[in-house]
């Protein structure tokens, strides 16, 4: 028979999923067991004055397995957000990406992410991320895929076209100008010097004369 007022061996159970303690301790001991179980506590006493170890580790923490654990590789990449170039360890299972951490190998990033470099799993696990190239023909209502050496012959014959029809030899004076008015550049904010060095070169050989960049970080 239960002691009235004592907590049912039901309730007992789930106290003890809670809190981690036998509700059947003596008082004494269960707040002796508290005080040990605090991080600061365990801090004073033990071999972690600061608190960057074993002090900040519960039960919990230390019975957890980071997903990095189970990867069978890890890819090195960089991030393709901005032009800073942080490096990252792509973790890698069973062909499929589960993990993307900064490279603290990295003498740029040295193992730091922002933001939107720690998110960037999402970039290769997203359900909207296209995989294919799709075209739509201009009226159509419907995209078509294509193979990639046929999307960038689509777009090399487009851009000469258009260069050639909006070629200048010379202005209303018969001065010379040798442009072309049909085609422009804009470098995304992921483009890094080398990068973009390559791009001015390329489209000044083709006599474009608006070359910009979405220079941001």
């Amino acid at each position: 028979m239960s002691t009235p007022g004592a907590p049912s061996p039901r309730v007992r159970l789930l106290l003890t999923y809670v809190t981690g303690f036998d509700q059947t301790m003596d008082p004494e001991s269960k707040l002796a067991k508290l005080i040990q179980s605090w991080p600061v506590y365990r801090q004073l006493t033990g071999s972690d004055p600061l608190g960057r170890g074993k002090a900040a580790q519960s039960a919990r923490s230390v019975a957890l397995t980071p997903r990095t654990a189970e990867a069978d590789h890890i890819a090195h990449s960089v991030c393709p957000f901005c032009a800073v170039g942080c490096a990252q360890k792509v973790y890698v299972k069973d062909e499929k990406v589960i993990q993307i951490e900064g490279n603290p190998d990295s003498p740029i990033s040295r193992g730091r992410l922002c933001p939107k470099g720690s998110a960037s799993t999402q970039l290769v696990t997203g359900p909207q991320r296209e995989t294919v190239v799709r075209y739509r023909a201009p009226y159509a209502t419907e995209w078509q895929e294509l193979d990639l050496d046929t999307a960038m012959d689509m777009v090399a014959d487009r851009v000469l076209d258009a260069r050639r029809k909006g070629w200048q030899d010379f202005d209303a004076d018969r001065n010379t100008l040798r442009r072309t008015m049909g085609i422009a550049s804009l470098g995304g904010a992921t483009l890094d010097n080398e990068e973009n060095y390559l791009i001015k070169k390329l489209f000044t050989a083709l006599g474009a004369l608006q070359i910009e960049n979405q220079a941001r970080i």
